[in-house]
């Protein structure tokens, strides 16, 4: 059995009174405990991480490039471990878990650049014998909040680029699946990280309220539910921090008359049921826009049968277990909602059986047609292998729907005609938008982020906004005066202005 404590200073550390169980999603057996941190726990991490602030931020980037350099090479050394750690405590698929550790290498690589990315600006001569320039800085310490479906992936948008830039960080993972993390923690120390630099606390709300609300913590990111979101956004903010909370999802695809069918559909299948749909970009709704709807249902029935689903670990399968028998009980509760509000359930996924696995936490794809937006299904996310196919007339019909409803976070268009593909990304009101393409998650190098109730503050993540979010910048005016010739320079009392 696990037992999961903290890491500070670089060491596994465990005073905490307070443990909660680890499960393999697949079996429904335990794994292990996880300690829940206190405040006083988390604020000895703090105290770490701002002892080590005072040496780490006075690294050259360029070195600080070269621990993440050396990071990057043993995650790629040890991606079977880390997919494996992924895969029992979360339960997605193994080379689902893998190809979450590549995206989220993408941006250790986007880190690596930091001697380019703090860059400032330098203007000579803005005034007679004044230069005028500007720095990047860092922040000091700063933390990170994670959610349980990425637990490798989400954090990684998160620490390379705060550290890389000269913070020092603490990470929370979520409780459910800590093991990647800790694992990562150690990879960074065998890297050359200082002791202090990265930090992880284990925990639910009081860990998380402590780093809401600690004086010397200076910002937060965070990706999770929007009430949660939200929460984070207003307790932080009201405590003088920088805050980037990216919060729920109802993703849209707009499924045109004209779409190549088969291509949307092939799409649609991994980004509706893939990982279970516990993903943020996950396609949860298809508007399916004048006759194509039949076309739609029939070519999605056979392959929705076809479908692989069974214990991550095992090769060759499509879809895993959910995270847990909370949130399977949930997901099924909604797909009842559903049937009683009235759209018809094609297929019903929730009498699958695994054999061997008969107390894991399995869900079969579910099918629904004819749903309107008045239902609860369409409104509100489900965060499950639940598919809403809404029909409607016309594009414009389509595109009012995905601008009216509360979240913005991603959204894709299949069609064939380029006129209606631009139409749709200057006018839709959402975040990322995909043109044949199911889940528009931006590279490393560009930030990304929802829009209205899906993200929470003003900068998006990773990317440039990332390299922002992590630093405050410095704006510097010098001139070196003859002492001579400028001894007598009246006082002024106007505006200073440049001549």
């Amino acid at each position: 059995m696990l037992n999961i404590n903290h890491y500070v200073n670089g060491q596994h550390t465990q005073t905490s009174q307070r443990t909660q169980t680890i499960y393999d999603p697949a079996t429904g057996e335990a794994r292990g405990q996880v300690s829940l941190a206190s405040q006083d726990e988390v604020a000895s991490a703090i105290t770490a991480a701002k002892t080590a602030f005072q040496t780490w931020s006075q690294v050259t980037p360029l070195n600080r490039a070269r621990v993440l350099f050396k990071f990057k090479a043993l995650v790629e050394q040890h991606v079977d471990k880390l997919a494996e750690l992924i895969t029992l405590e979360h339960g997605k698929v193994l080379d689902d878990a893998k190809g979450e550790i590549t995206r989220g290498l993408e941006v250790v690589e986007f880190a690596c650049g930091i001697p380019h990315l703090l860059k400032g600006e330098h203007t000579q001569q803005v005034g007679g014998g004044v230069d005028a320039w500007s720095v990047n800085q860092a922040l000091g310490v700063v933390a990170g909040i994670a959610p349980f479906n990425f637990p490798v992936m989400v954090p990684m948008w998160m620490f390379p680029i705060a550290i890389a830039c000269g913070n020092t960080f603490i990470m929370k993972p979520s409780e459910k699946d800590p093991s990647s993390v800790m694992f990562m923690a150690e990879l960074l120390k065998q890297a050359g990280l200082p002791d202090g630099v990265f930090n992880v606390v284990n925990g639910d709300k009081e860990a998380v309220d402590a780093l809401l609300t600690h004086p010397d913590i200076k910002a937060v990111s965070f990706v999770g539910s929007t009430p949660i979101a939200e929460y984070i956004y207003t307790t932080a903010s009201a405590h003088g921090k920088r805050v980037q909370a990216l919060g729920g999802a109802k993703n849209h695809m707009l499924l045109m008359p004209d779409a190549d069918l088969d291509q949307a559909v092939n799409a649609l299948m991994g980004a509706a049921y893939g990982s279970a749909g516990e993903r943020c970009m996950a396609i949860s709704v298809v508007l399916a826009v004048g006759d194509i709807g039949d076309k739609l249902v029939d070519k999605l029935l056979p392959q929705i049968s076809a479908l692989k689903v069974g214990s991550g670990i095992t090769p060759e399968m499509d879809m895993g277990p959910l995270i847990s028998a909370q949130h399977l009980a949930k997901v099924r509760d909604y797909v009842e909602v559903g049937i009683n509000e009235g759209a018809k359930l094609v297929v019903d996924g929730r009498d699958i059986s695994i054999s061997d696995h008969q107390q894991g936490y399995f869900l079969g794809a579910c099918l629904f047609d004819h749903v309107t937006p008045q239902m609860s299904i369409y409104q509100q996310e489900i965060f499950g292998p639940v598919l809403a196919i809404v029909r409607v007339d016309t594009y414009a019909e389509a595109l009012a729907l995905i601008n009216q409803h509360e979240f913005g976070n991603g959204t894709a268009i299949f069609t064939q005609n380029g006129q209606a593909a631009r139409h749709f990304c200057h006018h839709v009101e959402v975040g990322m938008v995909g043109v044949n393409v199911p889940i528009p998650v931006p590279m490393a190098f560009h930030s990304f982020g929802g829009w209205k109730r899906s993200l929470f503050g003003p900068l998006h993540m990773h990317g440039p906004d990332g390299v922002r979010f992590y630093t405050k910048r410095k704006a510097i005016t010098a001139r070196w005066p003859q002492a001579k010739a400028d001894s007598n320079e009246p006082s002024a009392f106007i505006m200073p202005t440049m001549k």
